[in-house]
């Protein structure tokens, strides 16, 4: 067994929702809370900066007031995801609000750093850290992180190339910490899957944009349920680093989803200053798990039938 820190120690389901970019949003969060699971959001959605602290008000009272009126069913942490780059212009006033709000778990990505991590310590939060191969996640432990968050091949948005297998038994010989695994998780079976490979968790996003609360496009939503592994490009030419992306979103934008050039990775830029279609409003990301998706329907409800699938999965195994 992993050694789990206290925010992660006791969910009543073994699912993170992982942020998502412009998507993720308080009601998602909260839904995504009192049903069990972590919720989670970029510190970045929030536009203007002001509004950072708008939203982890309103986390905090929604969660808070959930636990008063269901005592017996606790909502689970929630999460804040930070990208710790250098085009970040306000991640220092963003980790800033998760210190005041006492954020119980942050995610940190595309970088790693022991303030950051200090930070989040000094108050007794959590920090996990994404990661693509083994070599960044050794540098993710060293500067401090509490955990891993080993995005292997067919994650969302983006992802590395590793097969989950390998990725995570590499992280394993050496790391008994916590580790969530992303990369085409969307069903109940999946996440014991997850948990028997070595995973503590399973982390689980391209999902949730078909879920009533995500503040996506009804457009995306339904390219979601419609969609495949089939129809997943991966490209590092709008953000500079490799992800998963529509491909019908991509001929939408006007270019060749199977003749993309490649992108400078020292341009990557999460301003909207560029003249390349913006990723993730123009440019849709997804992983390869969607073919199972078949409805847009509330979180709530999805993460019901994550827990039915996992119960029944636990149940065959075990027969």
């Amino acid at each position: 067994m992993s050694r789990l820190p206290g925010a992660l120690a006791h969910l009543p389901l073994p699912i993170i929702g992982s942020p998502l970019f412009i998507i993720s949003n308080p009601k998602l969060v909260i839904a995504q809370c009192t049903s069990g699971v972590v919720g989670s959001m970029p510190a970045l959605n929030a536009r203007p900066a002001e509004q950072l602290e708008e939203w982890l008000i309103e986390i905090t009272e929604g969660l808070a007031a959930w636990n008063r009126d269901h005592p017996d069913q606790p909502a689970a942490p929630y999460a804040i995801n930070q990208i710790v780059h250098k085009s970040n212009e306000r991640l220092e006033h963003d980790m800033a609000l998760c210190v005041k709000y006492k954020v119980p778990i942050i995610i940190t990505s595309l970088g790693a750093r022991e303030d950051i991590n200090a930070a989040a310590h000094s108050y007794g939060g959590v920090v996990l850290h994404d990661i693509i191969n083994n070599k960044f996640a050794r540098k993710a432990i060293e500067k401090g992180a509490d955990g891993l968050i080993a995005v292997a091949a067919g994650a969302g948005g983006h992802a590395g190339i590793k097969s989950p297998f390998a990725l995570v038994q590499e992280i394993r010989q050496w790391f008994d910490g916590p580790v969530a695994l992303s990369g085409s998780i969307a069903t109940g079976g999946a996440v014991l899957a997850a948990q028997a490979m070595g995973a503590d968790f399973a982390y689980i996003g391209s999902a949730f944009i078909a879920t009533e609360e995500a503040r996506a496009a009804e457009g995306y939503k339904h390219a979601i349920v419609a969609g495949s592994s089939d129809d997943i490009v991966y490209s590092n030419l709008f953000t500079g680093v490799h992800g998963n992306y529509l491909a019908a979103s991509i001929r939408a934008a006007g270019l060749d989803p199977e003749n993309l050039p490649v992108s400078d990775p020292s341009a990557m830029n999460f301003s909207s200053g560029s003249s390349k279609p913006k990723a993730w409003k123009e440019i849709w990301g997804s992983g390869q798990g969607i073919g199972v998706i078949d409805k847009v329907r509330p979180a709530a409800e999805f993460i019901a039938q994550l827990r039915r699938e996992y119960d029944e999965a636990r149940r065959r195994l075990l027969a």
